[in-house]
């Protein structure tokens, strides 16, 4: 029987990055995978829709190529090299997962891992079994497509982001069901294509977890583009029995007939936590999440969980950050548990948008006497020039200390600005350090500071 210090289950941004920091930090390390290196987030999440999404930008610059006083003859795509280029950058991601196991001498074993007592992990491949010892097992096996019984995915017809990203043709109508990140991007990513797209939300709101403020301009932007957008609305049945969809939506006003291709049902996710031993060995789950304390650890000893499995944000750098930390403290490291309160949300459609801490709505409701700014990209010198107007970034502050709550971003290359906030608010900075900390012009993350201005009745540009 082999024995590890560490074996990880799942090679996912959790599970591949815990195994690294693992070794870097002098441990035998082993990392079970039943796919492919690099999980959902590197194969069929994160990287690959950002290959489409950027496919679709740059369709929509060719065919407003006119806007920027450029001509382009005829703007045309071939559906079929968008989804293998986003293959492609897939697959080179796995290889430099590769790459790393090799680099930081972690074993990498191919098969579905199953938890035993003793702190041993079975592991099944091809009919046979290979059993592995550690000191210590993290479980990090993520998420998939969450199905609702009225809505069954069959793969063809009614499908989950895995369909999404490999369908052979390109509907003519697509419903996409559902309006958190992975929703509104495919629902993006097809309209900008030429897809007729309508997205059904159950909610009052698209991206409901949003500052109510991003979540109006993200529809009102929606709606612009073409996509037809209906909220307080639930997808009740499919028929799937001819060609094509028919789905059966309950709206305020009464029910109504969609017709389409395909159906996408983007409402969430499931943890991968069925056969993996959890039960036999005695680990403690809820509502289908392990339940762990502030350093990843299960009910037994010697067991650990991170990432979509446990009960924290199911976000990609959650998962890393939870992997680093729980391995940090198994070496006897002096850590910091995470703080969940300062985690960025980032959602890559047009416009895209980035939040951290607390919205308005939650901050009045916490008690907290706030000052809120605002600035639009319209008053931006940059996104004027860049022809990407719609938006704003949006700041709260305690009114008594000047602590920084809250930070909302709509517009274009959100997600690459709001770090800033999330280092700002780590370091406890006060909103007077933001307005005096120099921000370079004309960019658009100098919208922060000025959002921050307006919250202290300072502004210059509005």
């Amino acid at each position: 029987m082999s024995k590890y210090d560490v074996i990880v289950l799942g090679s996912g941004p959790g599970g591949y990055v815990t195994a690294i920091r693992a070794s870097q930090l002098g441990f035998k390390t082993a990392v079970i995978e039943k796919e492919s290196l690099g999980g959902v987030c590197l194969n069929w999440g994160c990287i690959p829709t950002k290959a489409l999404l950027k496919s679709a930008e740059v369709f929509n610059y060719l065919k407003h190529a006119e806007d920027y006083g450029l001509k382009v003859k005829e703007a045309d795509k071939d559906f079929d090299a968008v989804v293998k280029r986003s293959r492609d950058v897939a697959n080179g991601m796995s290889k430099g997962v590769q790459f790393l196991m090799k680099k930081n001498k972690i074993d990498v074993i191919e098969g579905f891992g199953k938890l035993l007592k003793g702190k041993k992990v079975e592991v099944a491949k091809d009919d046979q079994t290979k059993t592995y010892e550690a000191d210590h097992i993290i479980v990090a096996t993520g998420a998939r497509s969450r199905e609702l019984p009225n809505l069954p995915q069959d793969g063809e017809k009614v499908i989950g982001y895995r369909q999404a990203m490999t369908l052979k043709k390109q509907p003519k109508k697509m419903i996409v069901v559902g309006s958190g990140a992975i929703g509104v991007e495919f629902a993006h990513f097809y309209n900008a294509m030429g897809t007729e797209v309508t997205i059904v939300e159950y909610l009052p709101n698209l991206v409901p977890v949003e500052d109510i403020d991003v979540s109006k301009q993200f529809e009102k932007s929606f709606k612009k583009s073409g996509i037809k957008v209906m909220t307080n609305a639930s997808v009740e049945k499919v028929d799937t029995s001819r060609e094509g969809v028919k789905a059966t939506v309950k709206t305020k006003k009464g029910e109504e007939i969609l017709e389409a291709d395909i159906v996408l049902s983007a409402v969430g996710i499931k943890t991968n936590i069925e056969n993996i031993g959890l039960e036999e060995v005695g680990i403690q789950v809820d509502k289908d999440k392990i339940q762990v304390n502030e350093w990843y650890q299960t009910n037994v000893p010697g067991y650990y969980a991170i990432g979509d499995v446990t009960p924290g944000q199911a976000l990609a750098h959650v998962a890393s950050a939870e992997g680093i930390l729980c391995v940090e403290k198994i070496k006897g490291m002096k850590v910091e548990a995470l703080d969940y309160g300062n985690i960025p949300g980032c959602t890559y459609a047009s416009p895209e948008i980035a939040s951290v801490g607390l919205t308005e709505k939650q901050a009045k409701e916490q008690g907290y006497e706030i000052k809120v700014g605002k600035f639009p990209f319209s008053a931006s010198g940059k996104a004027s020039a860049s022809g990407k107007k719609d938006g704003f970034v949006k700041v709260i502050f305690d009114a008594k200390y000047g602590e920084w709550l809250g930070c909302h971003m709509i517009g274009a290359g959100v997600t690459d600005m709001i770090a800033e906030a999330v280092l700002g608010r780590k370091l406890e900075t006060t909103g007077h350090e933001v307005l005096k900390a120099v921000h370079p012009h004309p960019t658009m993350s100098e919208a922060v500071m000025e959002a921050t201005a307006d919250a202290y009745d300072e502004v210059i540009h509005l």
